[in-house]
Protein backbone atom coordinates (compact mmCIF):
# COMPACT_ATOMS: atom_id res chain seq x y z
CA UNK A 1 0.00 0.00 0.00
CA UNK A 2 1.39 3.29 -0.99
CA UNK A 3 0.67 5.66 2.24
CA UNK A 4 1.44 8.87 0.34
CA UNK A 5 -0.89 7.91 -2.51
CA UNK A 6 -3.96 7.21 0.20
CA UNK A 7 -3.02 10.34 1.92
CA UNK A 8 -3.48 12.05 -1.57
CA UNK A 9 -7.00 10.45 -1.84
CA UNK A 10 -8.15 11.34 1.64
CA UNK A 11 -6.60 15.06 1.48
CA UNK A 12 -8.47 15.34 -2.34
CA UNK A 13 -12.15 14.08 -0.60
CA UNK A 14 -11.70 15.90 2.47
CA UNK A 15 -12.76 19.31 0.83
CA UNK A 16 -17.13 19.18 0.53
CA UNK A 17 -17.58 20.45 -2.40
CA UNK A 18 -14.85 18.34 -4.01
CA UNK A 19 -16.60 14.78 -2.34
CA UNK A 20 -20.16 16.10 -3.32
CA UNK A 21 -18.60 16.39 -6.72
CA UNK A 22 -16.78 12.83 -6.77
CA UNK A 23 -20.06 11.17 -5.70
CA UNK A 24 -21.92 12.77 -8.02
CA UNK A 25 -19.68 11.47 -10.96
CA UNK A 26 -19.25 7.81 -9.37
CA UNK A 27 -23.22 8.16 -9.11
CA UNK A 28 -23.10 8.77 -12.69
CA UNK A 29 -20.65 6.24 -13.40
CA UNK A 30 -23.32 3.91 -12.05
CA UNK A 31 -26.50 4.91 -13.39
CA UNK A 32 -26.67 7.30 -16.23
CA UNK A 33 -24.58 6.62 -18.65
CA UNK A 34 -24.27 3.69 -21.29
CA UNK A 35 -22.30 0.71 -19.63
CA UNK A 36 -21.95 3.30 -16.45
CA UNK A 37 -19.09 4.11 -17.89
CA UNK A 38 -18.80 7.82 -18.62
CA UNK A 39 -20.15 11.19 -16.84
CA UNK A 40 -20.09 14.44 -18.49
CA UNK A 41 -18.82 17.43 -16.59
CA UNK A 42 -21.66 19.64 -18.26
CA UNK A 43 -24.21 17.83 -16.74
CA UNK A 44 -22.67 18.00 -13.30
CA UNK A 45 -22.41 21.66 -13.44
CA UNK A 46 -26.00 21.69 -13.50
CA UNK A 47 -26.56 19.68 -10.59
CA UNK A 48 -24.39 21.60 -8.21
CA UNK A 49 -24.85 24.98 -6.92
CA UNK A 50 -21.13 25.31 -7.82
CA UNK A 51 -19.37 27.83 -11.02
CA UNK A 52 -17.67 25.78 -13.82
CA UNK A 53 -14.08 27.07 -12.75
CA UNK A 54 -14.70 25.88 -9.33
CA UNK A 55 -15.59 22.38 -10.94
CA UNK A 56 -12.78 22.19 -13.69
CA UNK A 57 -10.66 23.20 -10.13
CA UNK A 58 -11.79 20.43 -8.48
CA UNK A 59 -12.06 17.92 -10.95
CA UNK A 60 -8.18 18.66 -11.34
CA UNK A 61 -7.53 18.00 -7.76
CA UNK A 62 -9.30 14.68 -7.83
CA UNK A 63 -7.20 13.43 -11.19
CA UNK A 64 -4.08 14.41 -9.44
CA UNK A 65 -5.66 12.37 -6.57
CA UNK A 66 -5.75 9.53 -9.27
CA UNK A 67 -9.81 9.00 -7.89
CA UNK A 68 -10.99 9.83 -11.71
CA UNK A 69 -9.65 9.74 -15.23
CA UNK A 70 -10.49 12.36 -17.59
CA UNK A 71 -11.01 12.63 -21.27
CA UNK A 72 -11.68 15.02 -24.13
CA UNK A 73 -14.65 14.65 -26.45
CA UNK A 74 -14.43 17.57 -28.67
CA UNK A 75 -15.33 19.83 -26.58
CA UNK A 76 -16.47 17.76 -24.01
CA UNK A 77 -15.05 16.42 -20.70
CA UNK A 78 -15.84 12.74 -19.20
CA UNK A 79 -15.10 11.53 -16.15
CA UNK A 80 -14.61 8.02 -15.03
CA UNK A 81 -13.84 6.90 -11.65
CA UNK A 82 -10.85 4.78 -11.15
CA UNK A 83 -12.10 1.68 -9.84
CA UNK A 84 -8.58 0.22 -9.61
CA UNK A 85 -7.85 2.88 -6.61
CA UNK A 86 -11.13 2.66 -5.17
CA UNK A 87 -10.49 -1.46 -4.99
CA UNK A 88 -7.39 0.15 -2.63
CA UNK A 89 -9.07 2.33 -0.53
CA UNK A 90 -11.26 -0.69 0.39
CA UNK A 91 -8.36 -2.74 1.38
CA UNK A 92 -7.02 -0.11 3.44
CA UNK A 93 -10.64 -0.13 5.58
CA UNK A 94 -10.59 -4.28 5.76
CA UNK A 95 -7.20 -4.22 7.08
Amino acid sequence: MDINKMAKVFKALSNPNRLELYLKIAESNESSYPNGSECFVTDIIQSLNIGAPTISHHIKELANAELITTEKKGKFLICRVNKELVKDVIKLFNL
